[in-house]
């Protein structure tokens, strides 16, 4: 979510990528373009490699320069995040789109975002099938023993009592495999009360795995809304693929004119960009019911303590965190106000 600064991606241009793993393969970043029945034998790599902080807007800039969908791997045992475009015509790559894209990158630095060693390299890609081999990189994940997230193709089954979300790869974020998705989901079961009807709501859904996993949870009145309109169409197809679309409502929404008598909830998640969570903060804080929980994710770890302070600072208590690479989040706790306290907000 967030606004888009057409020809300056600075960062108040980031917003979700599609894709964001933390393999170590390239195969998993091939799924935009490597799909069943389009020939790949020709397939051209560029890569940018970039700092932690950078990633999202530099992987903005090659999708836009580049006009395919672009991928961010972080090769955890070298410390190396890079940003990557897979073009099926090598010719759509030449010098001037070079030049274009060092001058994004200058661009960039110039607005104050370290984007780290910003090594341009290109790689033809060997003939394979690859829209088959990456599959093998997205596995089943199990949170806790209360849920179960796989792709389409992927047997295994879930055990008696266990809710099961089906999510494909696409182009929405949220998949799962990333730290901060899998933190929110591992919150959803924390947070869940059996046999209380709970209520839930996702701001920035991206792929909607969130919302589905609740309504299978057991969530009920089930709410998400995101900015970008590709991610809202993919959430309700997930939605209906898992069978819960009408459990759940999602639609387009602006976060920043958020409507101020929009309906609280038990539990919400805000899985946003770190200066939206900022800038926003009392709207997202308002969507929470007294004795709810709040979970933030997104950030980076060096974020993370300013972003703590801001929340606790209206009357907010973090009651669990996670540091994973260099990813932190964290669910906070909003206890019944004083009419007095009210002004925190």
């Amino acid at each position: 979510m967030g606004s888009r600064r057409p020809g300056l991606p600075c960062v108040e241009a980031k917003r979700r990528i599609p894709v964001h793993l933390p393999y170590r393969s390239d195969l998993s970043q091939l799924h935009a373009v490597a799909r069943p029945g389009v020939s790949i034998g020709s397939l051209l790599r560029i890569s940018v490699t970039v700092t932690a902080e950078s990633e999202e807007v530099v992987a903005e800039l090659l999708a836009e320069l580049l006009g395919q969908p672009a991928s961010i791997y972080h090769e955890v045992e070298r410390g190396i995040t890079t940003a990557s475009v897979y073009l099926p015509k090598p010719r759509d790559w030449s010098p001037t789109k070079r030049a274009r894209l060092l001058a994004g990158l200058g661009r960039i630095q110039a607005c104050g975002l370290a984007v780290g060693p910003a090594e341009v390299s290109a790689r033809r890609i060997r003939r394979e099938d690859w829209a088959e081999s990456w599959k093998r990189h997205f596995r089943p994940i199990t949170i806790a023993s209360a849920l179960l997230v796989k792709p389409s193709w992927s047997k295994r089954r879930g055990r008696r009592g266990q809710a099961v979300v089906t999510l494909d790869p696409g182009l929405s974020f949220g998949t799962g495999q990333h730290p901060t998705t899998r933190f929110c989901l591992e919150q959803l079961v924390a947070r869940r009360i059996p046999d209380r009807a709970q209520s839930f709501l996702d701001m920035g859904t991206g792929s909607g795995i969130l919302a589905i996993a609740a309504v299978k949870l057991g969530y009920r009145r089930v709410e998400a809304f995101d900015l970008d309109p590709d991610a809202v169409r993919v959430a309700r197809a997930n939605s209906r693929q898992n069978g819960v679309a009408g459990k759940l409502n999602v639609r387009r929404q602006d976060l920043t004119r958020l409507p101020a008598r929009m309906p609280q909830f038990e539990v919400v998640c805000a899985n946003l960009l770190f200066d939206l969570l900022l800038t926003q903060k009392r709207r997202i804080v308002a969507r929470v019911k007294p004795n709810g929980f709040l979970v933030l994710a997104g950030v980076l770890s060096s974020q993370f303590a300013t972003l703590c302070q801001q929340y606790e600072g209206t009357g907010l208590k973090l009651v669990s965190r996670r540091k994973e690479n260099e990813w932190e989040s964290g669910a906070f706790f909003l206890p019944e106000r004083k009419l007095a306290d009210k002004s925190r907000l």
